[in-house]
């Protein structure tokens, strides 16, 4: 595809597709999508781009006819504009599958996987090989603030991006990054996860054997110390293998981990010798292990560990990361896209860290296919009780599970009390904004868990404080008139 073309997204406003898109038209290629909904911060990353979506899908989005349709993973059989383009047969693609053959081909590629950290400790790798002054292309599941952007095209030989293990589109079930063929990989964690397709943690396990298989003898491994699973995808690699983690057998080990209020530091001792010392103003020690998981892949690379430390000491995140949404009255608003039991305590576990005198809110949605599920029930309970206050919504679409496997929020919320906390069930957004904005105070934490646009809450709740806040305020002036 060489020549200027019409490419058309089918759910663009996903993470990956919006940057896709962006890819693309700096490519060259006139670029349109569409999408049931969409919501920041994809919404209006695509917006700054100047590429049109079109909402909700129809048949006519696809007028003009393009002349390719990329397909997006959320998309399947009874779609409009899908049953168009098979009808007609319109050429289309998936999403890894032009990634490869129009981005990937003749780059280093980079792929950082894993069930958890994949995001941050993509975003983290690409500004580590930026600061050294590589120009690496990236493309990460997120908005990297350092970058303000999700994706990147430079002219270096590096390709880094945030390899997938969700399935790649309804005619192709695999998962991303199989589609990747990577030169090295980071595997951050192995756990049981997107239970809609798969069903335990053997077939997890097999997709991640796969990608390993695919590593060439001259590539590199780094995978973090954390247990049987990932000890188990890692037997048959051709590559070498290098583990970080706390362990005395790790090659790369963190030890003199202080986590502040203000910063985060910590030592690495590389095969039992001291290394380095980092810091960086994020939280938490699993974007510690992040960090390291970075820092030691890009140490193969050749970078030296100065330039790591400037890259860390630099590193602002991700959008929907532990980021603070507002501040009001002393209140303080966190969005994170936390929606897996591990994930989930590693937040609240950070929040604690960094705000250790507040009381700590946390507002669920169960969103994810998962997070739906019961699978993963008890875990989720025992995670949302490290918080001292707990608002859940009802479940997304809880039609689509069927009963028996559906989330029993009311067993969750009983296993919360059992524990000596504080949890109830709202019918949505709105519901949860009228009940807890009047019983917020000063020094609160309130972290809002999803990985979705949760019916506008990120907007509502600090409208609905600043509200008060006025209110509150008007009537201290008329009260103070009348006294007069």
């Amino acid at each position: 595809m060489t020549t200027p073309k019409h490419i058309h997204l089918i759910g663009i406003c996903g993470t990956a597709m919006a940057s896709l898109a962006g890819m693309l038209q700096e490519r060259g290629f006139r670029v349109t999508g569409s999408d049931a909904a969409s919501y920041p911060p994809m919404s209006t990353f695509l917006d700054s781009l100047g590429i049109p979506v079109a909402q909700p899908f129809a048949e006519s989005n696809l007028d003009p006819r393009p002349d390719l349709v990329v397909v997006g993973n959320a998309l399947s059989r009874g779609n409009v504009e899908l049953e168009r383009l098979l009808d007609e047969r319109i050429p289309f693609c998936s999403l890894p599958q032009i990634l490869h053959d129009e981005f990937l081909v003749g780059k280093d590629v980079l792929v950082v996987a894993g069930t958890h950290g994949k995001t941050t400790t993509t975003s983290m790798l690409a500004w580590i090989f930026e600061t050294a002054g590589l120009q690496p292309s990236f493309l990460i599941g997120g908005i990297a603030e350092n970058f303000g952007r999700s994706f990147g095209l430079g002219r270096g030989r590096h390709f880094i991006l945030e390899g997938d293990e969700y399935d790649t589109a309804f005619f192709d079930k695999g998962p991303k990054f199989l589609h990747y063929f990577p030169d090295s990989v980071i595997l951050t964690s192995v756990e049981f996860d997107h239970a809609d397709i798969y069903r335990d943690l053997d077939a997890v396990e097999t997709a991640f054997k796969r990608l390993v298989n695919l590593v060439p003898r001259r590539g590199r491994i780094i995978a973090f110390d954390s247990g049987e699973s990932v000890k188990r995808c890692l037997l048959k690699a051709f590559c070498p293998v290098e583990c970080y983690g706390q362990s005395e057998h790790a090659d790369w080990r963190i030890a003199n981990l202080k986590l502040e209020t203000e910063r985060t530091s910590w030592s690495v001792l590389r095969v039992g010798k001291p290394w380095a010392d980092f810091e960086f103003p994020l939280g938490g020690e699993y974007n510690v292990w992040n960090a390291t998981a970075a820092a030691a892949l890009a140490a193969n690379y050749g970078i030296a560990k100065e330039a790591i430390a400037q890259a860390l000491k630099t590193f602002r995140s991700v959008k929907r990361r532990l980021e603070v949404k507002a501040e009001i009255d002393g209140i303080t608003i966190i969005d994170d896209f936390a929606h897996h039991p591990t994930a989930i305590e590693q937040t609240i576990r950070a929040l604690r860290a960094r705000y250790p005198r507040s009381r700590l809110w946390v507002v669920l949605e169960p969103r994810s296919n998962t997070m739906r599920r019961n699978v993963l029930q008890e875990a989720l309970a025992s995670s949302l009780a490290l918080a001292d206050q707990v608002a859940i919504a009802a479940i997304f679409k809880s039609e689509a599970i069927p009963e028996a496997e559906r989330l029993d929020l009311n067993r969750v919320v009983d296993e919360i009390g059992e524990r000596g906390k504080s949890a109830r069930i709202f019918a949505d957004a709105d519901a949860i904004v009228n009940a807890i904005a009047p019983e917020l105070r000063p020094n609160d934490v309130v972290a809002i868990l999803s990985n979705g646009g949760f019916g506008g809450i990120y907007e509502k709740l600090p409208q609905r404080l600043r509200a008060g806040k006025f209110e509150g305020k008007k009537s201290a002036v008329q009260k103070s008139g009348v006294n007069n």
